[in-house]
């Protein structure tokens, strides 16, 4: 078994001297870029997370505060470290699932409830 390398560089160059196209050199396989479809899927992802995250934080000052307030800063820590394009969304749904907790933690300090109680 014998194994051939052949010079591209004089292999084009003499193509073009004689009139011919040049061949295109097959490229090597690890040689390619890698497909950017998964890195746009998980830019789309974290982006998502950081919507998700703010909406969640802003239901949670109003309702089930207890569950979305630390569902929306779980969120939002995870979209950050995705590298979210939208970082002012998932910052201000870190700062609501914080002040969810807040306005939890005043509830049950005042009214020793977990529930908003608006009528007299």
């Amino acid at each position: 078994m014998t194994l051939t390398l052949i010079d591209r560089t004089r292999r084009t160059d003499h193509a073009t001297d004689q009139g011919v196209a040049p061949e295109a050199a097959p490229e090597a396989p690890s040689a390619q870029a890698p497909d950017p479809a998964p890195r746009r899927a998980a830019g789309r992802e974290a982006d998502g997370l950081a919507v998700a995250s703010f909406v969640l934080g802003l239901i949670g000052l109003l309702a089930f505060n207890l569950l979305l307030g630390p569902t929306a800063i779980v969120m939002a820590l995870l979209s950050l470290a995705r590298r979210t394009r939208r970082p002012g969304r998932a910052y201000l749904g870190l700062a609501l699932g914080v002040a969810d907790l807040v306005v939890l933690a005043v509830l049950v300090t005042v009214n020793g409830t977990v529930a908003w109680n608006l009528g007299a």
